[in-house]
C-alpha cells in the first residue's frame, strides 16, 4: 500500500538538556532525524514526506541538502499536534488524497525496522480506523502521591490491557485532519494522533512493535540508540 509521511520536527528537546534540538544530534554518522527518515526514503511505497520544522530552525536546510531528497515543507507549531496538522495540510496541498494513508513518525525515533513498517501498513490497509505500533506494558505500574518530600506510592495499578504507544501511526489523511481540527475546536490537545482519532469514536488497531523502537528523550536514550544501530550494522 502506498502512503505519505508526516514528521513533526519542531520540538526543542528540552528534557535532553542540550542546546541542540534532539532531532539534530549526531548518531552513528547521521543526525537522529536522518535515521528517522531513512526507512521511508528507502521504501518505494512512500509517495512523499512532509517535515514540519520550527520557524527559527537553522539546521534543517543543511540536513535536507545532505540527504539529497525532496521534502514537503511545513512550519511547525507550539504543540506536537499543531506540527502534525501543518504537515498534513502541506501534504493535502501537494496532492495527497483524503482517502490515502499517512504515517506520522517522531523525528526523534531513529530505530524503526522494516518489519515494523510492513506490519503497520498491512494492518492499516485492512482497518479504516487506522493502526499504530505499540508495546504491551511489562513493568509493574505505581501511582505516586506527593506529600511535601519525596513521592510515595499511592497505589499499584493493573497493567492488564495497557500498551505503550509508539510511532509510526497510520491513518487516512482526511480522517486525521478532521480529528485534529475537531480537537482544536474542542480545546483539546491530543498527546498522539491515535487519541485524536479515538475522540472521534474510532478504535485504531494496535500493532505489536519492537522494544528497540525507542524515542530519544535523554542522554541515556541516545547511547541506547547508538548501541542498537551498531548491533544492526554488526559493529561494536
Amino acid at each position: 500500500m502506498k502512503y505519505w509521511v508526516a514528521i513533526p520536527a519542531a520540538g526543542q528537546g528540552q528534557r535532553l538538556g542540550s542546546p541542540i534540538p534532539k532531532q539534530y544530534l549526531e548518531l552513528a554518522g547521521r543526525t537522529v532525524i536522518e535515521w528517522a527518515l531513512l526507512p521511508f526514503l528507502l521504501d518505494a511505497r512512500c509517495q512523499g514526506i512532509a517535515v514540519a520544522v520550527a520557524a527559527a530552525d537553522s539546521r534543517w536546510h543543511a540536513v535536507r541538502e545532505r540527504i539529497g531528497a525532496r521534502f514537503i515543507h511545513a512550519q511547525g507549531g507550539a504543540e506536537r499536534s499543531d506540527s502534525v496538522a501543518a504537515a498534513l495540510d502541506a501534504l493535502a496541498r501537494h496532492g495527497a488524497d483524503p482517502a490515502e494513508c499517512v504515517l506520522v513518525h517522531d523525528a526523534a525515533r531513529p530505530c524503526l525496522t522494516q518489519a515494523e513498517l510492513d506490519a503497520l501498513l498491512l494492518a492499516a490497509a485492512g482497518h479504516d480506523a487506522g493502526a499504530l505500533l505499540a508495546l504491551p506494558l511489562a513493568d509493574t505500574l505505581k501511582r505516586e502521591q506527593r506529600a511535601g518530600g519525596s513521592p510515595r506510592v499511592a497505589a499499584t495499578e493493573p497493567r492488564d490491557g495497557l500498551w505503550r504507544a509508539l510511532t509510526p501511526q497510520a491513518f487516512r489523511l482526511g480522517a486525521l485532519r478532521e480529528a485534529l481540527a475537531a480537537a482544536v475546536q474542542a480545546g483539546r490537545k491530543p498527546t498522539d494522533e491515535s487519541q485524536a482519532i479515538e475522540w472521534m469514536g474510532s478504535q485504531p488497531v494496535l500493532v505489536p512493535g519492537e522494544a528497540t523502537n525507542i524515542k530519544v528523550t535523554t542522554v541515556e536514550d541516545l547511547a541506547l540508540a547508538r548501541s542498537i544501530l551498531a548491533a544492526r550494522a554488526g559493529t561494536s
